[in-house]
Order: structure tokens, then C-alpha cells, then sequence
């Protein structure tokens, strides 16, 4: 355990920021579940609704620096590949 009042801080702030990354992350993760099921079922609306709103989140996500923006630009990439096959 850290005993210099400045190292408990960093300890705090670390986990609140960790805990702000888990929750953006687990929202990108929901959101790209509902893109594949809506690709899954067929149902093309679905999928252009989903897949517009799963790349809000990776944009938003990469923009707080929870992703890496080439991660982001990759994952939007294989989202859209799959939206598109649909046709």
C-alpha cells in the first residue's frame, strides 16, 4: 500500500480512469453485439441503425483515448465489411 499522500492519489485517479475506459469499452462492445445479431437475422434496417450507431461509440471511444484511433478505424472497417456483405 502506498504510504505518500501523492502516490494514494495516483492510485484513486488510476482506477476512476479505469473504470471510465471499462464502461466506454463494454458500450462498444454491446453496441457491435447488436450490429452482428442484427446481420445474424437478416434484417437490413437493423443492421444500417446498428451499424451507425456502433460507429458513434468507436469514434467517441477513440476520441477519449480508450482506443488506439487505428484500432477504432479497423474495427469500423470490419463493421461495415459485414453490413455491406448483407446485399
Amino acid at each position: 500500500m502506498a504510504n505518500i499522500k501523492s502516490a494514494k492519489k495516483r492510485i484513486l485517479v488510476n482506477q476512476t480512469k479505469a473504470d471510465r475506459n471499462k464502461a466506454i469499452k463494454s458500450g462498444v462492445k454491446t453496441a457491435v453485439k447488436k450490429v452482428t445479431a442484427a446481420v445474424e437475422s437478416g434484417d437490413k434496417t437493423a443492421a444500417g441503425e446498428a451499424l451507425l450507431a456502433a460507429t458513434s461509440a468507436i469514434d467517441k471511444a477513440a476520441t477519449k483515448g480508450v482506443y488506439h484511433k487505428n484500432t477504432a478505424s479497423r474495427k469500423i472497417s470490419r463493421l461495415s465489411k459485414t453490413v455491406n456483405q448483407m446485399a
